[in-house]
């Protein structure tokens, strides 16, 4: 405990150390918002539409138009334009499908809203890491170039203990987030399909799988 208190962080690594600490909240803020985000969109739940998909190939078109006039999540409002379009033009599924994908579209690029901040933090805190490992390296030759005869140890702490501790940070940052960012893309991804299999079963009048189960 004395050592590390004994260490000193020059001001550009304890910038660099800000920088990686808001970068930090800046995510954090962001997959907790998907996380929500998500919750409230109905990302997932996709049994209702299935069961709507269901009721539409038996032949029961009021009775899966009702069940997708919930529209609670994801699955049922992309059904609910699509099968609203076909009961105003039944023979233009063309017509239907544009507005399925279309709703689609809108849903999943809504889903997809501020993964890029996510993506850029991954990115950067490497990046910032690195730059306080060069900066404590300067640091530490720079003491060393100053001092005359024997090299004092101590000279050179501060500026390894700035290169190191960045970089551990930067790194533990990066993968931390990294892992949440493949999570949540992951979740966006098997939803895209679960919505084409759901828009092809119904234009198609039979059960489409999703792309990963073909």
């Amino acid at each position: 405990m004395e050592l590390i208190e004994s260490l000193e962080i020059s001001a550009i690594g304890l910038s660099v150390l800000i920088a990686l600490a808001l970068s930090s909240v800046a995510a954090t803020a962001i997959a907790l918002f998907k996380t929500a985000q998500f919750l409230r969109l109905g990302v997932g739940r996709n049994r209702q539409a299935f069961r709507v998909v269901e009721l539409w190939l038996a032949g029961d078109g009021s009775g899966a138009l009702a069940g997708a006039e919930m529209r609670s999540n994801v699955a049922l409002r992309v059904l609910y334009a699509l099968l609203a379009g076909l009961r105003v033009r039944p023979d233009d599924r063309a017509y239907a499908q544009a507005l399925a994908v279309q709703t689609a579209q809108e849903e999943l690029a809504r889903m997809s809203r501020y993964m890029r901040g996510l993506e850029a933090v991954v990115q950067a805190a490497p990046m910032l890491g690195l730059l306080g490992t060069v900066i404590g390296m300067i640091e530490a030759f720079g003491r060393l170039a100053e001092s005359t005869g024997a090299v004092d140890p101590a000279l050179l702490a501060g500026g390894i203990w700035t290169a190191l501790i960045t970089t551990a940070v930067g790194l533990s940052i990066a993968i931390v987030f990294y892992f949440c960012a493949i999570w949540l893309e992951g979740r966006i991804t098997r939803q895209r399909e679960t919505l084409e299999s759901l828009i092809s079963s119904v234009v198609n009048g039979r059960v489409v799988p999703p792309a990963r189960t073909r």
